[in-house]
């Protein structure tokens, strides 16, 4: 694919707020959607207070605020700054806005071939702890499938497809790579991402996506016949394994936050701008 970039990107986070309209926008990453009940109270308390008074999901399964207050051309007040870091969901400066990873929702809690919660947590561990991943694109993706299809759809710079309980493919850009143990997922895919950067150059017109490469990443593999055909959106309504809520297009207020999160002590943010309240007793 060739693409030519004139400029680096410019995807919102708390530290690199986007000037909207109404005021800053800012965007918080969670890893493969989940989001304890604390913290998310804790976010529409801060939207109550300084925003717009609701909690907006957006198509990669992160949380954003509106309409924050911002000083110096564009950078969030301190205090603002400040009440973001105590909800728990800014847990790394350097690396805030790479920490994109997306993962099946109903992932350990119903179906799938393999449980890739602790791949996408380790994962996450792996590029909070590479100072060199920092300088990855914000608009990078990894997507991981745990088997059902419900993410093979799903555009990503690198990713991964459960096969089994043990064994997965890699997609890499577009293309597909090595079978490997999920057990070494995490650390193939982290190193996969430390070669993009090391072959995509520097400054403006860098690359931001592994198509965007002039020469293939890994070697291509052929997809494995134990791949699952893509399926549908995990629907709205009961499912097993808990209750998938859609967000209203806008957000969440603080009493639904409220009403929420008082059914799970975690939830999960779908890629399908819904919500998943997992059953009474699971544990995300």
């Amino acid at each position: 694919m060739t693409i030519i970039r004139d400029r680096r990107d410019r995807c919102p986070g708390a530290l690199r707020p986007w000037p909207a309209e109404d005021g800053l926008l800012v965007r918080l990453r969670l890893i493969g959607g989940r989001v304890s009940a604390r913290s998310l109270r804790s976010l529409a308390e801060v939207s109550e207070r300084f925003g717009d008074g609701h909690v907006h999901v957006t198509s990669r399964a992160n949380l954003q605020l509106r309409a924050l207050p911002g000083v110096d051309g564009g950078w969030l007040t301190d205090d603002v700054l400040a009440a973001l870091e105590a909800t728990g969901l800014l847990p790394n400066r350097s690396h805030e806005l790479v920490r994109n990873v997306m993962v099946s929702p109903l992932s350990g809690l119903s179906g799938g071939r393999s449980d890739l919660r602790l791949v996408a947590t380790e994962l996450d561990g792996l590029l909070c702890a590479s100072p060199a991943l920092a300088g990855l694109p914000a608009r990078f993706l990894f997507v991981l499938d745990d088997g059902r299809g419900d993410l093979l759809d799903r555009s990503c710079d690198l990713g991964l497809v459960a096969l089994d309980g043990l064994l997965g493919q890699l997609r890499v850009g577009d293309a597909w790579g090595e079978v490997i143990p999920l057990a070494s997922a995490a650390s193939r895919l982290a190193r996969l991402a430390e070669t993009f950067l090391s072959v995509r150059g520097d400054g403006p017109t860098a690359p931001w996506h592994v198509v965007e490469l002039a020469d293939p990443l890994a070697s291509v593999r052929v997809p494995d016949p134990r791949l699952p055909a893509p399926t549908a959106a995990v629907p709205f309504g009961v499912v097993p394994g808990g209750e998938h809520l859609r967000v209203p297009e806008a957000g969440l207020d603080l009493g639904t936050v409220t009403a929420l999160t008082a059914r799970a002590d975690t939830l999960v943010v779908t890629p399908w701008r819904g919500i998943l309240i997992p059953d009474e007793g699971r544990h995300v």
